[in-house]
């Protein structure tokens, strides 16, 4: 059994329509330093590091790159789902994508998830991943076959924990959800 923990980034410093690849914000940074503290207690020597190419998985995975002085490994299959708008549209667009279904979805969704899974599949030791709210969705509707875009609302910093076991993904554990839903 190979362990997984996908970590959703912490707070952007910007929203989803003001900057197409933002940094952390200063709780941003909390919350990643608050994850490192978390998976430090739970991750073995062996772990390696990936993230998504985003500047807020990135920033996330620093502190726990730090301390344990380890290389990240940056992984395009764990980033964010593109949005085919433009940044101006890309809040409207999000908001309904996540009021669907999976049999919705075009040719090029289904591509990014296939990639995303197979990748997934593919780990060979202990990994944590730094990446985004649909990532982790987007995973534990492929583990569970549920149609519903959104399982779950992952809280920024938000640590999720499932294991690859003969070549199926499975869940161990859930992180924390956000108390609050913005909509």
């Amino acid at each position: 059994m190979i362990p997984i923990w996908l970590v959703r980034h912490g707070e952007a410093a910007a929203k989803w329509a003001e900057h197409p690849d933002p940094g952390l914000s200063d709780l941003g940074r909390q919350q990643a330093e608050a994850a490192a503290d978390e998976l430090e207690a739970v991750i073995p020597n062996n772990v390696q590091l990936v993230s998504s190419p985003k500047a807020r998985a990135i920033e996330t995975a620093f502190p726990l790159q730090q301390r344990r002085e380890l290389a990240v490994e940056i992984e395009s299959a764990f980033i964010e789902i593109q949005a085919p708008v433009t940044l101006d549209q890309r809040q409207v667009w999000l908001r309904a994508f996540m009021s669907q279904r999976w049999s919705e979805q075009s040719a090029a969704i289904w591509s990014w998830r296939e990639q995303l899974v197979d990748r997934l599949s593919r780990l060979s030791q202990p990994t944590v991943v730094f990446t985004h709210f649909l990532v982790i969705n987007t995973v534990l509707a492929h583990i569970s076959g549920d149609e519903r875009t959104v399982q779950l609302w992952p809280d920024n910093g938000s640590i999720h924990h499932l294991a690859l076991e003969a070549g199926q993904l499975k869940v161990l554990g859930l992180g924390r959800e956000m108390t609050t839903i913005v909509g």
